[in-house]
């Protein structure tokens, strides 16, 4: 289908930055550095820098990130991660895939968990607790950690899609033990194929995820240990070193079409609008997604869709309701968001009028 307006349009952020791009590409390809070249480390050194840790640590995937970090910090078999179903299901792979168990507590208004939810969901066999950073805006991380360090437990920050974004001036990733990062395309900085990198001012757990990640090696010819291939590429990490360079900008973009949505849906109370961008107030959002709640969620999108404009629902199926093998926890918000819950299209590529023929086909449709 021929879209009026992309939900992600690859071709043209491709060409905006085509020459910069095929320039990169080239220089990599033709100095030969393929794996685990100084790209590599520079991008480790800039990222680190503009989240405000001590070390990034490139790995193939945030999933990846997750799971080696858990493994490092020697959570497995027996202990139990409190997190949240209202996000994609690799956060509990990560859990599950180390031996430990999912328990999973409600999300607030804001889609992250809920930090009223954690003391009810923490027992005997809780080790940690793994915030997830919904659509650009980070949890509430100062009760995060004032019930983490009330039971001594260790804090893992799935920070996928707030790569940026800060609370109480503070950026996710930066609040517990660690936080990863997804570079998934469609992400604020994108690549071309998987990627993802975990941040932390832990220099112990530093070093073990470097090992962990390239089979356990500590030296070109010793490991320190069992290990694994989950290395970030170099030539991806020389094209997001490049891109890392512009997420500022991007941000301010994304902020700025943000407010034109929630001034184009001002007024329509069958709307319900996520909170608007802020500079003054305790949250500083990125907008990964512009998500809007409707009762006739699957009846608007067909008719977005119909006009030409395309959308999409995360997650129209929780992860608890899932055939994963979860216990059947009770999360009304959740399941009431895999209801209700439609991103619409928004990344810097978008334009003014487009947004105007989103919002406008939104008003015809309600009237």
């Amino acid at each position: 289908m021929e879209w009026r307006v992309k939900f992600v349009d690859y071709p043209r952020a491709f060409a905006d930055m085509e020459t910069e791009i095929m320039d990169t590409v080239r220089g990599v390809l033709a100095a030969g550095d393929l794996m685990m070249r100084q790209q590599l480390k520079d991008f480790e050194v800039h990222l680190a820098a503009f989240v405000g840790t001590s070390h990034a640590i490139g790995v193939s995937n945030c999933t990846d990130g997750l799971r080696l970090t858990l493994e490092a910090l020697s959570v497995g078999p027996g202990d139990e991660v409190v997190t949240v179903a209202h996000t994609f299901l690799a956060t509990l792979a990560a859990i599950h895939h180390v031996g430990a168990t999912p328990v999973l507590v409600d999300v607030g208004d804001d889609y992250n968990l809920d930090p009223d939810l954690l003391d009810r969901a923490i027992t005997p066999r809780t080790r940690a607790i793994l915030p997830v950073h919904l659509n650009g805006r980070v949890c509430q991380m100062d009760r995060v950690m004032e019930v983490a360090k009330a039971h001594d437990l260790i804090v893992l920050e799935d920070s996928a899609q707030a790569l940026g974004a800060s609370f109480a001036g503070r950026r996710g990733g930066t609040w517990g033990a660690a936080g990863a990062f997804s570079f998934y395309p469609a992400k604020l900085l994108g690549g071309y194929g998987d990627g993802g990198a975990v941040v932390t001012n832990d220099r112990d757990l530093a070093e073990r995820l470097l090992a962990l990640r390239d089979h356990g090696r500590v030296s070109k010819s010793g490991v320190n240990g069992w290990g694994w291939n989950c290395r970030l590429d170099n030539l991806q990490a020389a094209l997001l070193d490049l891109k890392l360079q512009r997420l500022p900008d991007w941000i301010g973009r994304r902020r700025q079409l943000a407010s034109m949505y929630d001034e184009a849906l001002e007024g329509l109370d069958q709307v319900k609008r996520p909170p608007a961008p802020s500079d003054s107030g305790l949250y500083f959002d990125v907008f990964q997604n512009y998500v809007i709640e409707v009762d006739c969620r699957d009846e608007l999108a067909a008719h977005l869709a119909d006009q030409g404009i395309e959308t999409m629902t995360a997650w129209p199926v929780p992860v608890h309701h899932q055939p994963i093998g979860l216990p059947d926890f009770s999360l009304p918000r959740t399941e009431a968001l895999a209801l209700h819950a439609l991103s619409l299209p928004l990344t810097v590529e978008l334009e003014e009028d487009q947004v105007i023929t989103v919002t406008n086909a939104i008003r015809s449709f309600f009237n």
